[in-house]
């Protein structure tokens, strides 16, 4: 009986998820390629992504993108440029269990693999870091996402706390 209301709860959140919840997601990425649409295919690839295997809506979804010099980023002790090789650091901020183990390790797959085609080959330490908030300390528009996530519950609109 227990396991049961468990798993009803965990179906419940995931159900939610796309609906109350919305990513922070920061892209620093060096690489040799140039091209005037590389900033708006990256965002449109990590979106695309978000919202197809996070099931994150990309309506509330927030992309900050920073290029980095190849000549300015080292791995193994070694510049990028000295070695032809492009790297990123993306960081997503997302409410605490709205996605499973399974979902996480497929998004960073999937997202190293499209960056290595917009990118070019990417050195091996190039890292993506899903990053689980507490929704209570999480929020958008003055809202935080526990607060979304009750007053869905409840069928109410949400209501921003007193400042």
């Amino acid at each position: 009986m227990m396991l049961a209301g468990l798993a009803r709860e965990a179906r419940n959140r995931r159900k939610l998820s796309k609906e109350t919840t919305m990513p922070l997601i920061t892209v620093t990425y060096a690489t040799s390629r140039e091209s005037p649409s590389l900033k708006s295919e990256i965002a449109a690839a990590v979106s695309e992504l978000t919202a197809s295997i996070l099931r994150k809506d990309p309506k509330v979804t927030a992309i900050i993108l920073k290029s980095a010099e190849t000549a300015d980023w080292f791995a193994g002790g070694k510049s990028l440029a000295e070695q032809k090789l492009a790297s990123y650091w993306l960081d997503v901020h997302v409410s605490e269990g709205t996605n499973t183990k399974d979902e996480k390790a497929a998004y960073l797959a999937a997202v190293f693999a499209r960056m290595g085609e917009l990118l070019g080959p990417l050195h091996e330490e190039t890292y993506l870091h899903v990053d689980e908030v507490k929704a209570d300390a999480y929020g958008f528009g003055g809202l935080s996402q526990e607060r979304r996530y009750i007053a869905g519950k409840l069928e109410v609109p949400p209501q921003r706390a007193a400042a």
